[in-house]
């Protein structure tokens, strides 16, 4: 079995975050909400925990709580934030409200040797509202800000740790070798977490879970779905039936070029379904995303229902679910984040359906999927493709969805992917400091219509906005600083070029406060 961390989740909405900078160590990484059963983590047989951030006070009542099966293991445990109030509370320290809230960049002065930090300044992360007023028996203040007198410390002979800001977060520079020196260091884990050992285990569990069975893959025309479905037929070869549908719904040219990487270059069998006027009329007069987002759901499965009667119905259903997907769609009793926004291939399932799902890339993200895709042999432009949201241009065309504006969104699209391209910033490069081009970028549609004036004539048309981000692991992301003579080269060419759009603005909001997606 591979070596494991385990991430306990106490409500953070970045708890993620702590799974991506370990598995960037090449260590592999799983997150539980932190009243999960003590038989699901240790399952992992781990080698350490992580307590994330979150929320709450842990003097409230009801606070959650550090389980007894952490401390039982007698393994290290970082905690991060609420995490080290947690672990404070639980071994007999002290923790109180902050005279002072810490949020931002901050420096900690590390005073005393250490595995974990070295000594001296640091510049770090802080978003707290409570602090260490005296730590538990056994640990000793390694550190100090200046609005916390206990920002690091530790119990060396037990290897507990807790920090009180962000390692996790990229404004803490150095945050990246604390969690490797945690994880590798201190809790010994081997950095075997690789696209070679991640395709072994995957390929492993679905002819664990499908054994002889037929297998129905849904080919929705994006990476993940592409790359699951390549990871499923290398399980499992002939037993697999891949099925295209084609909604619609997805960017200029995009069905044509799907089906011939998969078909010519890959050798996958696949079964190609029309499906533009069944979705088109399932979302006539439909304006709310969720909404938008169940409907597609439902008619997604269907459709696979009605493919499967055809091949004798197959037990299994292939979807290209990445970790991603799971947290945002996560519900309360789920995990202890917020729900923001259901997904086609996750939360927006109807309850009733025939299959079992089979989901190899659940437990990846984004640029984790890439280098798979990349080991399996999938080609450059397949890998990395602009991320598109299961549900397609549907929830970027805000408001109805109808075949007319659908084309409007396609055009004004297509538009900016080809001036991106050509200026070289359809990726994201990271040579410097400053990350320059977009690691996603679209277009979206606008129910919003303004005046405007064409060739000495009032227009009275809708507005496209452009989003651009750059972005590591899409759990954050920041506003791309894309040169303004692109931006008005692109505005230029959309309202002289896209039918019934006059106006072009771009958003410069980040995640948070902001999702990528709009819908």
């Amino acid at each position: 079995m591979i070596d494991a961390i385990v991430v306990l989740d106490f409500g953070s909405q970045y708890a993620q975050l702590i799974v991506r900078r370990v598995r960037e160590q090449q260590v592999y990484c799983e997150l539980f909400p932190w009243d999960a059963p003590a038989e699901r983590p240790m399952a992992l047989r781990p080698k350490g925990f992580i307590l994330s951030g979150g929320p709450a006070s842990v003097y409230e009542r009801d606070a959650p709580s550090v389980p007894a099966y952490v401390f039982e293991s007698r393994l290290p445990v970082l905690g991060i934030c609420y995490g080290m109030q947690a672990l404070t509370q639980a071994l007999g320290g002290k923790v109180a409200a902050a005279g002072e809230r810490e949020y931002g960049s901050a420096e900690v002065y590390v005073e005393t040797q250490n595995p974990l930090l070295d000594r001296g300044a640091q510049m770090v992360w802080m978003s707290h509202g409570d602090r260490i007023e005296a730590p538990p028996p056994g640990f000793s203040v390694l550190g100090r800000s200046a609005n916390s007198p206990i920002a690091f410390m530790g119990d060396l002979e037990r290897g507990y740790f807790g920090l009180q800001f962000h390692p996790e977060v990229q404004h803490t520079p150095g945050g990246a070798e604390i969690l490797r020196r945690f994880a590798v260091e201190i809790c010994g884990a081997r950095p075997e977490w690789t696209p070679t050992s991640i395709i072994a285990q995957s390929i492993e569990r679905v002819r664990q879970q499908v054994g002889d069975q037929m297998v129905l893959s849904a080919v929705s025309g994006g990476v993940d779905s592409s790359v699951a479905t390549v990871l499923t037929q290398r399980a499992i070869g002939e037993q697999l039936a891949a099925v295209f549908v084609d909604t619609g719904l997805l960017r200029l040219g995009e069905a044509a070029k799907v089906q011939q990487v998969l078909r010519d270059q890959l050798g996958v069998e696949l079964i190609t379904v029309n499906a533009e006027e069944q979705f088109l009329q399932a979302l006539k007069g439909v304006v709310a995303p969720e909404e938008k987002r169940r409907v597609i759901g439902e008619l997604f499965i269907r459709i696979f229902e009605a493919q499967a009667r055809q091949l004798g119905m197959p037990r299994f259903l292939v979807q290209g679910t990445i970790y991603p997907d799971v947290v945002e769609s996560s519900a309360p009793d789920r995990s202890k984040a917020q729900r923001i926004k259901s997904h086609h291939n996750v939360g927006g399932l109807p309850e009733k359906m025939q299959f079992e799902l089979v989901e190899p890339l659940r437990y990846l993200f984004k640029d984790e999927v890439r280098a798979v895709g990349e080991a399996l042999g999938l080609p450059a432009e397949l890998i990395w493709r602009q991320p598109f949201p299961g549900p397609g241009l549907a929830v970027r065309c805000l408001g109805e969805v109808t075949a007319e504006r659908l084309q409007r969104l396609r055009l004004a699209d297509a538009i900016l992917t080809d001036e991106l391209a050509s200026a070289g910033l359809l990726r994201v490069s990271t040579d410097s400091t400053t990350p320059t081009g977009s690691a996603q970028a679209f277009a979206v549609l606008l129910p919003v219509r303004s005046v405007g004036v064409m060739g000495d004539q009032r227009t009275y048309q809708e507005t496209i906005a452009l989003r651009a981000v750059t972005t590591v692991d899409f759990m954050t992301a920041d506003w791309a600083r894309l040169p303004y003579d692109l931006l008005a080269r692109i505005s230029n060419r959309i309202v002289n070029e896209v039918e019934g759009v006059n106006r072009v603005v771009y958003d410069i909001t980040s995640k948070p406060p902001a999702t990528i997606e709009w819908e």
